[in-house]
C-alpha cells in the first residue's frame, strides 16, 4: 500500500528540462525534498545540506511540507 504524498505547487516556476510554467510541484519523500515537472517528469533532489550551503545567510526560510 502506497502512502500519500502531500504535493504543493510552486506558483511562477519554471521548469529547466521542457521550460514549462507552474508544473513544478513540491513533494518530501523519504526526509528529502524533491521537485517534479508534471508535464515532462523531470525531477530534481535537495537535500538539507544542500539547502543550507545555498543560503548564505539570505533566506528567510525555507519551505518544509509535512
Amino acid at each position: 500500500m502506497e502512502t500519500r504524498r502531500k504535493k504543493r505547487f510552486i506558483a511562477g516556476a519554471v521548469c529547466p528540462s521542457c521550460s514549462e510554467v507552474d508544473t513544478m510541484m513540491l513533494y518530501l519523500e523519504h526526509g528529502v525534498e524533491k521537485v517534479e515537472c508534471v508535464s515532462c517528469g523531470h525531477t530534481q533532489t535537495q537535500t538539507d545540506d544542500q539547502v543550507a550551503e545555498a543560503s548564505h545567510g539570505e533566506v528567510i526560510g525555507i519551505f518544509k511540507p509535512e
